[in-house]
């Protein structure tokens, strides 16, 4: 996932720990570029269509799974299954010569996995950002915080950025 550190009440972004050709926003410089042009400045949510649905998402995002919850219990959680039509979709979606991407996840991890992915189906890179700290942010690592554990370290949501529950079926997939 995405550092981000509590520094004198204010978090700092870090780079993602997976590495993509792409470049990275924070939230709130990503929505100042989106608003400049939103019929192609896009926001692509990569997670899954749960958490797309009850966790909320920003508005206007497009949910294009990098990955669906599978059926199996692996330990700690269910297992994840690759979406294989993900650059696909994304490519027949898109226009790679006037749309730029903005790719956010929870956190940031798979933000950066799905940019490497389009960019693999023959994204330009230079039409594609990570949005740092994703929907939710980073956990509170601070074990003397009442906030330990929980996302509360940026993000788009905890920004204060635009962001709903509702669902479009223009935007979902």
């Amino acid at each position: 996932g995405i550092n981000i550190t509590w520094a004198e009440g204010v978090f700092v972004y870090e780079k993602p720990k997976v590495s993509h050709p792409g470049k990275e926003l924070t939230p709130l410089d990503a929505y100042a570029l989106i608003k400049e042009d939103p019929d192609h400045m896009i926001i692509i949510d990569v997670r899954t269509k749960a958490e797309y649905q009850f966790v909320g998402h920003p508005d206007g995002a497009y949910l294009i799974p990098l990955q669906f919850m599978g059926e199996v219990f692996k330990e700690k959680e269910y297992e994840m299954i690759k979406n294989n039509k993900f650059g696909s979709d994304i490519l027949k979606k898109f226009n790679p010569k006037a749309d730029t991407l903005f790719f956010l996840c929870r956190s940031g991890t798979r933000a950066a996995m799905a940019l490497s992915e389009a960019v693999a189906a023959g994204w330009p890179a230079e039409r594609a950002y990570v949005i740092l700290g994703g929907f939710q942010g980073e956990k509170m690592k601070d074990k003397n915080s009442l906030f330990y554990g929980q996302r509360v370290g940026g993000g788009w949501k905890n920004e204060g950025l635009p962001w709903t529950y509702a669902m479009d079926q223009n935007l979902v997939y």
